[in-house]
């Protein structure tokens, strides 16, 4: 009997596949069986991770995307389908953070970041619903965040932009379960990669969310691959509208000593 969580000749598109969490969760698809293609801005970084998925014996193509940008997303979608015949899966991990005391943030950058974060997902989500619906095993992953639950300091905008993610995550698997779509969440705990290590690695912040983490250490991205190939697959086949806490007990935690 075949394996639930065998993903063998299923399509995955990752956005925002070039580096971090989104890196892992794309080669951890392609070594669970599916072929995966992994999107993002920089070219460079999308020939590094499909060379990493042919490696592991998975079909890919190189293909960058702006998820700012809808013909950009489209174009993805298009390319994916004539060179697959087909897209089971999308994980949606692009996004990207600043620090700055709210009441100096501008409306530009905010609007900036939530052009990213929440609209970049919603676009791509719009752009691959019908390949999605027509997949019979149609799997959107978003990429939330401990921020979708918590305030953490001088990062409103981005703790804002993943309490929407998780909330159009709850709303599109309702709306798209009758089209066969399981629409679920994954949310980070502390995760060093180029977008936060600076922010984490050998300061008071990282050191205090250290303090507030039972397992006392900080995730490593290959640490999601199993979250995202259980939400993935056929393993999965009655869940949707969740969101995965993969945080090594924070949210948990009340008093750690």
């Amino acid at each position: 009997m075949a394996s639930p969580l065998d993903l063998t000749d299923r399509v995955a598109v990752v956005i925002g596949a070039t580096s971090g969490i989104g890196r892992a969760i794309a080669i951890g698809l392609a070594q669970h069986g599916a072929g995966v293609v992994p999107a993002g801005r920089r070219k460079s970084a999308v020939e590094t991770a499909c060379g990493e998925i042919e490696a592991a014996g998975r079909r890919t193509l190189r293909q960058t995307v702006n998820v700012t940008n809808r013909a950009s997303v489209d174009a993805l979608r298009d390319a994916a389908l004539a060179h697959f015949g087909r897209i089971d899966i999308l994980v949606n991990a692009a996004g990207f953070t600043f620090r700055q005391p709210t009441a100096s943030v501008t409306e530009e950058k905010w609007t900036a970041l939530f052009d990213t974060n929440l609209n970049g997902i919603l676009r791509a989500c719009q752009s691959f619903h019908e390949p999605l619906k027509s997949s019979a095993h149609g799997r959107i992953i978003n990429i939330a965040s401990l921020g979708s639950y918590l305030a953490f300091h001088e990062v409103a905008a981005y703790a804002a932009s993943k309490s929407a993610v998780l909330s159009l995550t709850r709303s599109l698997a309702c709306e798209w379960a009758r089209d066969g779509i399981s629409v679920n969440a994954i949310a980070p705990g502390i995760f060093p990669t180029e977008m936060t290590r600076e922010i984490v690695m050998g300061t008071p912040r990282g050191a205090e969310l250290l303090m507030r983490t039972p397992m006392a250490r900080f995730g490593k991205p290959e640490e999601l691959v199993g979250a995202a190939v259980l939400l993935a697959s056929d393993g999965a086949s009655f869940l949707t509208g969740q969101c995965i806490v993969v945080d090594g007990g924070f949210l948990a935690s009340g008093v750690n000593s």
